[in-house]
């Protein structure tokens, strides 16, 4: 089954516990920083939305790329007055927008679904090409740390009124891919219990690749940080957030969007 399929019309209720509005808090703290503060900007791998929304809400004006047909319509129905978010189901890997946008976010571990580096490099050639000058690409990765550590072989449940699912995790060490094999028992108007099977595969990077990858396709790296706060990554971290800007590095003069910054690592 593809990920998020039967899975998506009930993801926010087993997802509650994601801290959106905290993230959604990091997010406006490095858009102003770099003087975003409207604008067009494109949530990749927006899934139902939560994200896509807040920015929304923030004054943003909002596009939502995923690939999941299910993923969108629950989006779509999350908040069916708001028009103005335009949602558009395509692969991350091959996106094609009308024409540039301010900024670029992806969260939640949605870049690790990329399992080659090579598609990994496509997205970020991508997503320079559809930035304005000075403009920010934001986004998330899950650590080999948190694969290996936190949740390799391992099995996570729980259980409410409402469903229970079953989480196990498989972790490939020498390919970095991690396995979820995930059952969802989720209780419906008749009051039966319905199954829902999926597997999901996330591959783990390191910093120093997709630094390099960044740099390849034009970025500038300006933030490597831990977990959507201010603070460096380091070896532990279990989520890096990093924050490049394309900028036009080779005019004389720079504006003041695309000034020096100092990387963190």
């Amino acid at each position: 089954m593809e990920e998020y399929s039967g899975f998506a019309s009930f993801y926010d209720l087993f997802m509650d516990d994601v801290p959106y509005e905290q993230w959604h808090a990091f997010l406006i703290r490095q858009l102003h920083r770099y003087h975003i503060e409207e604008g067009l900007v494109l949530d990749l791998g927006c899934g139902t939305g939560r994200m896509t929304r807040l920015l929304q809400n923030s004054g943003y004006d909002l596009i939502g790329v995923d690939r999941s047909p299910q993923m969108l319509t629950a989006a779509r129905q999350a908040d069916p007055d708001n028009a103005g978010i335009l949602y558009l189901c395509q692969d991350m890997c091959e996106f094609e927008l009308y024409g540039t946008v301010r900024a670029i976010v992806s969260v939640c571990d949605s870049l690790n679904y990329i399992l080659e580096p090579r598609q990994m490099q496509r997205v970020f050639s991508l997503a320079y090409n559809y930035l304005d000058y000075g403009g920010l690409f934001v986004f998330d990765l899950n650590t080999g740390y948190k694969y290996e550590h936190l949740l390799g072989d391992r099995t996570f449940a729980e259980n409410r009124e409402e469903g229970s699912y079953i989480w196990e995790n498989m972790y490939d060490e020498q390919k970095r891919i991690n396995e979820y094999a995930v059952t969802f028992y989720v209780r419906e108007e008749d009051q039966q219990y319905r199954r829902f099977e999926e597997i999901h595969y996330q591959k783990a990077y390191s910093a120093d690749e997709i630094s390099q990858w960044l740099s390849r396709a034009g970025f500038e790296l300006r933030a490597v940080y831990d977990d959507y706060t201010e603070k460096p990554a380091h070896e532990h971290s279990s989520r890096i957030c990093f924050v490049a800007q394309k900028c036009r590095a080779r005019m004389r003069h720079i504006s003041r969007d695309c000034s020096a910054a100092t990387v963190q690592k």
